[in-house]
């Protein structure tokens, strides 16, 4: 009897410990989806969603500005104290009915099933996502993973390679420690 009450007690505060853990999928990643955001949210939301957070709103001047080359609407989310977790970029300018276009991530807890986060190494990504091309600038190499529709960026220094050289990347020449510079899921 005294064993079974042990074991009960046992039980629901593992279950008490477990639930109170859990990150409720906050910090999940997966095709069209970042923590709470997904391909059908409205900009109109993120106010509620990131309620205990801070947002700050870098709008564009959309067609009224007087810039041909118009910046895309950031609405950067925050962390209380000041942790930098996401960048979100909408479909449409200075409309808060748009929907999402990308989601740059800022935050290492942000993490997809196969534990791909701003601190994964080029092998790890390499061992568990399907990259399916990779596109070179001038100072980064860009690798696709169509499964996550997700483009991770590595910076040309840490390929071994000198910034501002057009010299195309293969997977092949991409170093196993090489870091992420940027992380971006894509709302498309």
């Amino acid at each position: 009897m005294i064993k079974n009450i042990f074991r009960l007690f046992f039980l629901v505060v593992f279950s008490i410990t477990f639930i109170q853990c859990g990150d409720g999928g906050k910090f999940s990643i997966a095709k069209g989806k970042v923590g709470q955001l997904n391909t059908k949210t409205k900009i109109l939301e993120l106010e509620n969603i990131f309620k205990n957070d801070s947002i700050v709103k870098n709008l564009s001047e959309g067609s009224l500005g007087d810039d041909y080359f118009q910046d895309d609407d950031e609405y950067l989310i925050y962390e209380k104290g000041g942790k930098h977790l996401l960048t979100i970029i909408p479909k449409e300018q200075l409309d808060s009915t748009s929907t999402i276009k990308s989601v740059q991530i800022f935050d290492k807890r942000y993490k997809t099933k196969t534990d791909l986060s701003l601190t994964s190494t080029f092998e790890e990504i390499n061992l568990s996502n399907n990259i399916s091309k990779v596109e070179t600038t001038l100072s980064s190499a860009t690798l696709f993973i169509d499964e996550l529709n997700v483009t991770i960026s590595l910076d040309k220094e840490e390929l071994g390679l000198k910034s501002f050289t057009t010299q195309k990347v293969t997977l092949e020449q991409i170093p196993g420690l090489a870091k992420i510079k940027t992380f971006i899921v894509w709302f498309n």
